[in-house]
């Protein structure tokens, strides 16, 4: 069941931001949504050119290799947005175009465990869509990117994960994160599990990503194309991967300051989960 949006300002822009129920099994739902945002998707899945994108057998080959507990889904939502050969090597999100971003994120694991992320890119880049789903069995509440992928969310077992780029250069051959993230929250209940699940399957590009279980296991994993899975032992992540390796976009995005802030406010034993959403919201 689709909610009524409401309207977010941003300085003179409106957004309407929704919530959609898209039920247990990809159908009818999912299509409407991914045919509202398909026309923009398309320019970008193939502003390199068509020939620079996988195929569908390539793309499909890929998701049962590394993220085969997806497979059903997959096809059951190609079939729903009419099987067409781009749509569905879209979905698969195999090897997509490269897409730069900022964003910070921060964890607090105490009694009450906390995560908060921000969008640090244009709002007009956004879904605008809070998509909950509960295909295979697992209920899911997320940001929705990509037709079916997710920039953050939370499972029915309190397991949450959210992203942020990791500031490099390098892009390779893998999986758009977004739709690594919904394969986590699909398959995992700790923690533990999410790294593992993780560390097995290849990113397109560089990503720093928050995992935090109901038990308020928290971790930062950093996942790259040319390396593998590395735990950071930090509570905070901006858009750096350990030393500045792309000078520009670090001092474009300030991430060297932000992750500063956050380190002090996590650092701080007596920080409540307001403090730290109020510290967020400041310029």
């Amino acid at each position: 069941m689709a909610g009524e949006p409401f309207p977010v300002h941003l300085a003179d822009m409106v957004l309407p931001f929704r919530c959609v129920d898209a039920g247990i099994v990809p159908g009818a739902a999912a299509a409407a949504e991914f045919e509202r945002a398909w026309p923009s998707y398309r320019r970008w899945f193939l502003h390199e050119g068509e020939e620079s994108r996988p195929s569908y057998a390539d793309s499909r080959a890929a998701l049962a290799r590394y993220m085969p507990e997806l497979l059903d889904d997959y096809d059951a939502l190609v079939e729903a947005v009419g099987g067409g050969d781009l749509e569905s090597r879209f979905l698969s999100q195999w090897c997509p175009p490269a897409l730069v971003s900022a964003c910070s994120l921060a964890m607090l694991p105490g009694p009450r465990p906390v995560m908060l992320r921000n969008y640090d890119y244009p709002p007009a880049l956004s879904d605008t869509l809070a998509l909950r789903t509960h295909w295979s069995g697992r209920a899911v509440l997320g940001m929705s990117d990509c037709g079916w992928g997710l920039m953050d969310g939370i499972n029915d077992q309190g397991l949450t994960v959210s992203l942020a780029f990791g500031g490099r250069r390098v892009a390779g051959q893998g999986f758009g994160i977004g739709l690594v993230m919904r394969y986590l929250l699909q398959t995992c209940g700790t923690t533990d599990e999410a790294i593992a699940r993780l560390a097995a399957v290849p990113v397109h590009m560089a990503y720093n990503i928050a995992i935090l279980d109901a038990w308020g296991d928290a971790r930062i994993a950093q996942v790259a194309p040319d390396r593998p899975l590395a735990l950071t032992g930090g509570l905070c992540a901006g858009n750096r991967q350990g030393e500045t390796t792309w000078p520009d976009h670090a001092a474009y995005c300030n991430t060297v300051a932000r992750e500063d802030v956050l380190a002090m406010l996590v650092a701080d034993p007596l920080l409540t989960p307001e403090q730290l959403a109020d510290a967020f919201l400041v310029p």
